[in-house]
């Protein structure tokens, strides 16, 4: 998010910025890896077996990425959710 904004900001969304910025990562990395299995199955059908383990490769990555951004998510959640509505970050 812009560095002008402050820590606190719910921007237009109402939703906490490092929530909304953990939910988008989430989001895309997961449609990165739904667009790459296509990738590998693209690969697969011209013989290409170094482009689809290329394409396998990336595909994890976008995984670990999304499962990485899932587990920081659940943590962050859990201490928003002690702190209350008015809590700070």
């Amino acid at each position: 998010m812009s560095a002008q904004r402050s820590n606190d900001s719910t921007g237009d969304t109402g939703t906490r910025d490092i929530t909304y910025d953990l939910v988008s990562v989430i989001y895309h990395s997961l449609q990165g890896a739904e667009t790459t299995a296509m990738f590998v199955a693209d690969a697969e059908q011209e013989g290409n077996q170094d482009c689809a383990q290329f394409f396998r490769e990336a595909k994890q990555e976008y995984e670990r990425r999304a499962d990485r951004a899932k587990q920081l998510l659940t943590t962050h959640l859990g201490k928003t959710q002690g702190r209350g509505a008015a809590g700070g970050q």
